[in-house]
């Protein structure tokens, strides 16, 4: 790995490394969220059945990915529940979490670049991405539908990182400010660490291999604020124990300030 690239950075909270350039659509009160019976049918199809062999063959192909606690979604089962990952994959992030719980029903919170690429945007919100709104009044629709599919059982994916980092093998520092869904739902959370780790003769190949944690519960006894940063805090030391298994980086970040 003599000639691995080399990303400095400044600001581990704000600063974007994917290569995709996109002009990102304005998801305001005029974004339908909510879909008739007939899109939901498709979209069930699309993100379940037909995407689904395409999903598993690009991670086995591509990555020898591995799932490693998979058993232990199995205690929620019943019940719907948000799951937090590493932003480390431009393509393969959109149904890691997916494949990994599959056969729940997966959705992704998403930057609305993610709808905007034109001739694929509605192909991937049938693909579960819910865009962040740009004002109030489309937030109102926003968390109706994040409170719809958590109480139709299925799985939400959020991101905290928010900005991807290709191949980085350690966890950022991220906000509490997406944790606040599961406390306000009063449901539990799963986290999803992707570790970049080396095989093959020369031990020279690189494979992903992902961690899977939980539940987390939100602590009743605290006041919502608090139980919001504890499940934060919870998750985040979590993800950052399973991210020491990583023991390859493709990618070498260093911060300007320690060069």
């Amino acid at each position: 790995m003599e000639n691995r690239e080399i990303i400095y950075y400044k600001d581990e909270l704000n600063e974007e490394f994917s290569k995709a350039v996109i002009t990102p659509r304005k998801i305001d009160e005029n974004y339908k969220y909510e879909h008739n019976p007939f899109w939901e049918v498709c979209s069930y199809l699309i993100q379940n059945v037909f995407s689904m062999p395409i999903k598993v063959g690009y991670e086995k192909i591509k990555f020898k990915l591995k799932y490693i606690g998979k058993e232990k979604l199995k205690q929620c089962k019943n019940e719907g529940y948000f799951i937090y990952a590493n932003h480390t994959q431009a393509f393969a992030d959109t149904f890691i979490t997916s494949v990994g719980n599959y056969p729940k029903r997966n959705f992704l919170i998403v930057n609305p670049a993610n709808v905007s690429i034109k001739g694929a945007g509605h192909l991937i919100e049938m693909l579960g991405a819910i865009p962040t709104p740009n004002n109030k009044t489309a937030m109102k629709s926003f968390l109706k539908i994040i409170e719809k599919r958590i109480k139709n059982k299925n799985s939400i994916t959020i991101y905290p990182e928010a900005h991807i980092w290709p191949y980085y093998t350690k966890i950022r520092n991220f906000k509490d400010v997406s944790f606040k869904y599961p406390v306000e739902l009063q449901v539990p959370s799963f986290c999803m660490t992707n570790t970049y780790q080396k095989y093959g003769k020369n031990k020279e190949k690189i494979k992903i291999v992902t961690y899977i944690d939980g539940p987390f519960y939100p602590n009743n006894e605290l006041p919502k604020k608090e139980a919001q940063k504890e499940l934060r805090d919870k998750i985040y030391n979590q993800m950052v124990e399973r991210s020491k298994n990583s023991d390859i980086e493709y990618i070498k970040y260093i911060k300007e300030v320690d060069i």
